[in-house]
């Protein structure tokens, strides 16, 4: 399916778009890809069972955990289909994740070289290093991930005057004068009256959300949330609702079934119903339809927590996510979270929004109250980019790198659909998947991009549907034209190679969408 977003721009803070066309991309492949792939996974999976029965007479080495004899009699802990996914499928694939890198992530990075004498279930370094491999895998979206010296002063400045770490949680002894300054720039960054920030991203979701909502409240989540805001809404107790993918028919269905038919056999009126999107989704490369999600939460009082972990940054004319791309007004959404360790190139998250919210967490977050205070160099980090992307150090820098990440991700895009591969996601994420569909595939291609020096991320069952494997590029500002050029010369022929340009539409070359980017970049 293919959507387009039309929407008139009425002024700031109006709810609706600063632009007037927004198209987000999910063509489906042709049937015979899926009964291919389908294919592929069963005669996989019957090899599997094959050589399952090859270790139970010996003639095999079953080299993972497994119950002692003197154990078989007790349930088992370690023979399930997980487990036979771990051991006859991704084993034979597992050289093309966890590979270790010896370099800053930045643009380009080096990658030590290993191999594996048993079949990738123990690998062994070779001593050699894989030189400037371009990286096209990393968050790295305003390219902050970086070991400029002149950039970096004030981080060092920091870390002699603090040390590396606290040692202490802020409620008791490790509050600092850097946590309160990055509070407060994180606040005016956003538009909103106060702000929190935790070490841990994750966490951020996993231990916040259930001092928000507990039993007796209702979570309408988004079916492709990241598993941290999934464990946060477990955790909390509160009643889970999966609503289809940035559905509004689907959401408004279940907001109106709540407010109507309220809790389950009481029937009472739930205490909160709390709808749950990200900004960008990261496997999907979507961005949220946020000014919708808004119309609907007013209509049925319901609030909204966004996470914009991808977003913050990497999106709208000065990067402060999808309310400045919507041009929607920040107060709209009621918690506002995202994360340092994408855009800003450190670690760590924050809560925003209305003041009295964030005060209450200040008590009762699990994540505030017992997690250790941020790294002293990690929060500087972060303010020296936030500062840096609002041009309060006094330079165009941060502003020309949210532009740079833009006309790249449209660039990078356009030339794939011109290519003919299937991609996901939205014209303005820098989140870009690229449809591979085959396990085979999957695994040929990861092989074959390293051989050319291309680092990439591929992903599949179970982190994506069993028909939907792909390659998941990120795109940064730190990325020249030559280096996107060149991933897209080898990524054209391996495409040619493999077969993987499954699309059966056809588009407009780059050189005729042009002329109309630059007009855009520029306004």
């Amino acid at each position: 399916a293919t959507i387009y977003l039309y929407e008139k721009k009425n002024g700031p803070g109006t709810g609706v778009a600063s632009r007037q066309h927004r198209h987000e991309s999910f063509e489906q492949a042709p049937i015979y890809v899926a009964v291919m792939t389908y294919l592929g996974f069963g005669i996989v999976t019957l090899f599997g069972y094959f050589r399952d029965f090859l270790r139970a007479v010996g003639l095999e080495k079953c080299h993972l955990a497994r119950e002692r004899d003197e154990q078989k009699d007790f349930v088992p802990l370690y023979q399930d289909f997980e487990n036979f996914y771990t051991r006859n499928l991704y084993m034979r694939v597992r050289d093309n994740w966890n590979r270790p890198i010896c370099s800053l992530p930045g643009p380009v990075f080096d990658l030590m070289e290993r191999v594996s004498d048993d079949y990738n279930w123990t690998f062994r370094l070779t001593g050699r290093t894989l030189h400037n491999v371009i990286n096209v895998g990393s968050y790295n979206y305003l390219g902050f991930a970086e070991n400029n010296a002149d950039f970096l002063k004030t981080v060092a400045d920091k870390t002699r005057q603090y040390g590396v770490g606290v040692c202490s949680t802020r409620q008791e002894i490790g509050n600092l004068g850097i946590h309160e300054e990055l509070e407060q720039l994180v606040a005016k960054f956003l538009g909103v009256e106060s702000s929190m920030t935790f070490g841990m991203g994750f966490a951020t979701n996993s231990m916040n959300i259930p001092a928000i909502v507990g039993k007796g409240c209702l979570i309408l989540s988004d079916e492709l949330n990241h598993t941290s805001l999934i464990l946060g809404a477990r955790l909390s107790g509160a009643t889970i609702r999966v609503f289809k993918h940035n559905n509004m028919h689907s959401l408004e269905k279940m907001l109106s079934e709540a407010v109507c038919s309220g809790q389950p056999r009481t029937h009472r009126p739930w205490k909160k119903i709390l709808i749950m999107v990200e900004g960008i989704y990261s496997m999907e490369g979507s961005v949220v339809r946020l000014p919708e999600i808004i119309a609907l939460k007013k209509k049925y009082k319901a609030y909204l927590y966004l996470d914009e972990a991808h977003s913050i940054g990497a999106v709208g004319a000065s990067g402060r996510g999808v309310t400045e791309l919507f041009d929607v007004n920040p107060a709209d959404v009621d918690v506002m979270m995202g994360t340092f360790t994408k855009s800003f190139g450190a670690a760590g998250g924050y809560i925003a929004g209305k003041k009295k919210l964030v005060d209450y967490l200040r008590s009762h977050s699990h994540s505030a109250v017992y997690a250790s205070a941020m790294s002293p160099p990690v929060t500087e980090q972060i303010i020296r980019a936030m500062k840096c992307i609002m041009g309060k150090d006094g330079s165009t820098e941060g502003i020309r790198r949210v532009r740079q990440l833009a006309e790249n991700t449209r660039y990078f895009r356009a030339r794939l659909k011109e290519m003919g591969f299937i991609i996901y996601g939205n014209d303005d994420s820098p989140v870009v998947p690229i449809l591979l569909y085959m396990p085979g595939k999957v695994v040929a291609f990861a092989r074959e991009m390293l051989e050319r020096r291309i680092g990439v991320v591929v992903v599949g069952f179970p982190a994506t549907p069993i028909t939907e494997a792909r390659a998941r590029f990120c795109l940064s500002a730190a990325h020249t034209r030559a280096m996107l050029d060149q991933v897209l010369h080898h990524l054209n022929e391996v495409g040619d190679a493999l077969c993987l340009k499954f699309s059966r539409k056809k588009y407009s070359s780059w050189s005729d969408l042009s002329d109309e980017t630059d007009f855009e970049l520029g306004s």
